[in-house]
């Protein structure tokens, strides 16, 4: 029986490790951890954003950007939820194309991989950190680097597989934090902190528009956090990598034009003769951020309705709808979701995963210099890479036996 070492029980790992001993194969899967598959149990705040319906290479980003067309093709949507059905894993499929287990639980994810994986006799071992690669490509008769990245160190994150990866003389292309929150360089944003809203954050690479995202922006004591934000975190980080000026430009009314805001804030001014000017802002964004907003302006808030002219509203407004901050760094990879980087897929075969420097050698997941949107992206490619890791290895097998 030909033997199979897998590094890593998360996504990519277990789904690899459930195909190869479905097909006979002896599976040893080695996880650093005390528990398995630790990113899949926190993703989505514990609702697991398992996939998305609607998937191609524009969802990743990637120094080699056609490397993930084969795979989704491959394994795509339709593929993973018939993998799912075999293993009683019913989905919710959300009108935007997210999906999540109906359930709405990562636990019952997690919990279904792993006694499946066990059931058709894989060798699950815990507590196990890989040290020596070498050692382990010699013992096996295929290897399966499915380590994940640096993301989430807590959770375990590192940079092991790419270490693997450089002992076979793989080039590693640089990493970096993605979908994940911003440093702000500001005296104002850390005494908003917990203040949030659903509005718009446009990313400034050099003073340039770059792109612009919507979504919930939540103010914290280092910076700024939301899914607006975490949405343009990818472009952010690789800019900041390159020593590039990154902005943000939030606009807090997305439904607001200048004039009209103004001239909401004119009328209001006028109609209602006990308001001060924070009393008008309370009435459209939360007060830590009004207070934010006209501290950032050198406005006292106790500015009264008489004082409050045309010039002022106008000069409120434009910062409400185009409040610029400088980003002077990520939340770090300890808090970032993924990772981008990583090795260089122009060294992995396309169709199989394997290495192109090293055979029966193979690399999938987050490891690989793949990095998806939020919404299911990095778990659909983990699924993917992982299942043409196992239908390689199977093939090859069948191969010797039929020899």
């Amino acid at each position: 029986m030909k033997k199979v070492a897998i590094i890593g029980a998360g996504a990519s790992g277990l789904l690899c490790a459930i195909f190869c001993a479905k097909n006979s194969l002896h599976v040893d899967l080695f996880e650093q951890n005390s528990k398995c598959a630790k990113k899949i149990l926190v993703s989505g705040n514990g609702r697991c954003n398992i996939t998305n319906r609607d998937l191609s290479t524009n969802d990743f980003f990637s120094d080699n950007p056609s490397f993930t067309e084969f795979a989704l093709k491959e394994f795509g949507f339709k593929e993973f939820e018939k993998f799912c059905q075999s293993i009683g894993l019913v989905l919710d499929v959300k009108d935007d194309g997210r999906v999540y287990p109906l359930s709405n639980e990562a636990k019952s994810v997690v919990s279904l991989l792993l006694s499946h994986a066990k059931g058709l006799g894989v060798r699950l071992h815990v507590d196990s950190k890989i040290t020596d690669i070498k050692k382990l490509t010699n013992d096996y008769d295929s290897v399966v680097i499915a380590t994940g990245s640096e993301a989430a160190s807590h959770l375990g994150g590192n940079r092991d597989g790419l270490e693997f990866a450089e002992e076979f003389g793989h080039n590693i292309v640089a990493t970096y934090p993605s979908l994940v929150q911003f440093h702000l360089d500001s005296s104002v944003a850390h005494k908003m902190s917990g203040a949030k809203l659903n509005g718009e954050v446009t990313l400034l690479i050099n003073n340039k528009k770059n792109s612009t995202c919507s979504g919930d922006i939540l103010f914290t004591n280092y910076g700024v956090s939301g899914f607006a934000i975490l949405d343009i975190s990818q472009k952010a980080s690789v800019a900041l990598m390159e020593y590039a000026k990154v902005d943000i430009a939030i606009n807090l009314l997305p439904s607001f034009n200048a004039q009209k805001l103004s001239a909401h804030i004119s009328k209001l001014a006028s109609k209602q003769p006990d308001f001060n000017i924070l009393d008008i802002l309370a009435g459209l964004i939360p007060l830590k951020i009004a207070h934010g907003i006209l501290e950032d302006l050198k406005i006292s808030h106790s500015t009264c309705n008489e004082d409050i002219g045309t010039k002022l509203s106008k000069k409120i407004a434009n910062q409400m709808l185009n409040w610029r901050f400088e980003v002077s760094s990520t939340h770090g990879f300890r808090h970032a979701e993924v990772s981008g980087g990583g090795v260089d897929t122009r060294e992995i075969n396309p169709k199989t995963m394997e290495s192109l420097k090293q055979k029966k050698l193979y690399f999938c997941g987050e490891v690989l210099d793949v990095v998806g949107r939020r919404g299911g992206y990095n778990f659909a490619f983990a699924w993917a890479s992982g299942y043409l890791c196992a239908k390689d290895i199977i093939r090859k097998t069948k191969q010797v036996i039929m020899e």
